[in-house]
């Protein structure tokens, strides 16, 4: 499934269902609802909650390369897990998300999707 995030402050933002699902979730709607807004009232509070589970998720990926085995570099270049083939966090799935909720902020507009 795909699902659309739409604003009039913005681009469209088109995710994979599963990761956007768990946006949703973060951001306080339910995930697996097929049709949604985040109401302007709305986004000061969705935008803390996502740079909150942004910063959670950096600092478990610091703490885990903090703990790592010091060969893990060879062995992940070993097993194809570098470059585009690297696992991708958080941040960088939310970052479309996050930016068009900024910019519906500022002009005070919903986001939605399903519609």
């Amino acid at each position: 499934m795909i699902i659309t995030f739409k604003s009039a402050a913005a681009g469209d933002v088109i995710m994979m269902g599963d990761q956007a699902e768990r946006l949703l979730g973060i951001i306080g709607k339910e995930p697996k609802a097929t049709q949604g807004i985040v109401t302007a009232e709305q986004l000061s509070e969705a935008i803390d909650r996502l740079m909150a589970a942004i910063a959670e998720d950096k600092a478990r990926q610091a703490e885990a390369e903090a703990n790592a085995d010091p060969d893990q570099e060879e062995k992940d270049k070993e097993e194809g897990r570098v470059g585009m083939a690297a696992p991708v966090g958080l941040a960088q799935r939310a970052w479309p998300l996050l930016d068009m909720l900024q910019c519906s902020l500022k002009e005070r507009v919903p986001v939605v999707w399903g519609v």
